[in-house]
């Protein structure tokens, strides 16, 4: 049925979800199972509406990067304790929608398991949600938890 299923976490309600459906499916077809976090390259023009110190770290790249290697290492966790045969955990850098597109076809997933709502920017709130980008460009067959 399925040989690789790829989940992109973020740290959200909905992705923690995506991830418990992707491992029920796991345990059903033998798949393989890929996480994915993305993260963005910071932007200075957010950074002026946030509420960061101006004596904030000078590699916010590096925090932010950091902060997806957490979440990519609690998500392989959390995978593993809901019986997940090995996981895999990637980071990646770049626009999140097409990030994940790229990394599903490089990988060759034939599943893409994605939370309906994510931890995201007020850009989500103008342009679509990630989850809304993924079902259109993805060429595999989507479920949105």
């Amino acid at each position: 049925m399925f040989k690789r299923i790829l989940v992109p976490c973020d740290g959200s309600a909905h992705a923690s979800e995506a991830l418990t459906k992707a491992v029920e499916l796991q345990k059903l077809t033998g798949a393989e199972l890929l996480l994915l976090t993305v993260y963005r390259h910071y932007s200075h023009l957010e950074a002026t509406f946030s509420m960061v110190r101006r004596e904030a770290p000078k590699a916010m790249d590096d925090a932010m990067r950091e902060y997806a290697e957490d979440i990519a290492r609690q998500t392989k966790e959390r995978a593993v304790g809901l019986g997940a045969a090995n996981p895999r955990a990637f980071v990646k850098n770049g626009p999140v929608a097409r990030s994940i597109i790229g990394f599903a076809e490089e990988h060759a997933c034939d599943l893409l398991v994605i939370g309906k709502r994510g931890i995201g920017s007020m850009e989500e709130y103008l342009l679509g949600s990630v989850s809304h980008k993924v079902t259109g460009l993805a060429k595999c067959p989507v479920l949105v938890v």
